[in-house]
């Protein structure tokens, strides 16, 4: 299965995780699309107001399967090898989830004062619709 994760661009937390996904996953499960990206965002029906809310994770096989925010977070995690044992304890544990909601909603509202921002947007090395059966010609992903 693949799945698109839509992330911001600019923002330092953001690519140092997604490159950090990058190195995981190296484009087998996960592909990217930053959130600047508005004319591939649009092909998934997703606007410039939806990512405000957070990062986005698309299911390519079913688009309408979407989770966002600190939820698309405990998705990847789940999906990730060995990651649903820890996104399966964190979930059980009373107010955890509660806590987690709005620690990611704090972070994502104050990304940019508390990680700051990056002076031009980073472009996956694994872009939407390429993968490693696949040969595709990048744009190049900036440092």
């Amino acid at each position: 299965m693949k799945y698109h994760v839509i992330y911001d661009g600019n923002c330092n937390l953001c690519v140092s995780l997604v490159k950090l996904l990058e190195k995981l996953d190296r484009g087998v499960t996960f592909d990217y699309v930053s959130m600047q990206e508005q004319e591939t965002l649009k092909e998934f029906g997703v606007t410039s107001q939806d990512c405000e809310m957070g990062m986005i994770l698309i299911d390519a096989e079913h688009p309408q399967r979407r989770w966002q925010g600190s939820d698309a977070a405990e998705e990847i995690g789940r999906l990730l090898p060995i990651g649903n044992i820890f996104v399966t304890a964190y979930r059980s544990m009373p107010g955890m989830k509660w806590l987690g909601d709005r620690t990611y909603a704090q972070v994502r509202d104050h990304r940019y004062s508390l990680f700051g921002k990056r002076n031009s947007t980073y472009y996956s090395t694994y872009p939407v619709g390429c993968g490693i059966d696949r040969d595709c010609q990048t744009q190049d992903s900036q440092v």
